[in-house]
Parts: C-alpha cells; structure tokens; sequence
C-alpha cells in the first residue's frame, strides 16, 4: 500500500451495482471522500476496516488490480 496512512484513513472497495463486481479497492483521507457518500449512483463504495482490507487485498489482489487512493 502507498499513500498516507493514518487516523484520517479510510480504506473501502467499490463495487458495481448491477454486476455486484469489484471494480477497486483503495483508501484516501477522509477529508477527500465526500463524507462517505458516492456520486456516481452506479457505484457502491463499501468502507471496511484497515485489518478487513488488508485481507482482502492480501487474498484478491492477484486477480485485480490494486488502485491506491
């Protein structure tokens, strides 16, 4: 992972709502997430904890791309 990382961090997956795919798994500053809401209505961003997405990330990324931030 790259990026800041700290109390401020929100680590979260995005995924398409109509094909339920994952289409990343990133994390940002909460400052920049727009208080957790998503714009594009296509898109549900699922926020997880660092430990859940380290796992994720840990057991999926082969098969994904990894988008930081």
């Amino acid at each position: 992972m790259t990026g800041i990382q700290d109390q401020d961090t929100r680590y979260f997956v995005e995924i398409d709502r109509h094909s339920f795919k994952v289409l990343r798994a990133a994390f940002d500053q909460k400052q920049n997430l727009d208080k957790g809401r998503q714009n594009d209505p296509q898109i549900h961003r699922l926020f997880l904890t660092k430990g859940q997405y380290g796992k994720f990330v840990e057991r999926c990324a082969p098969p994904m791309k990894r988008i930081p931030g």
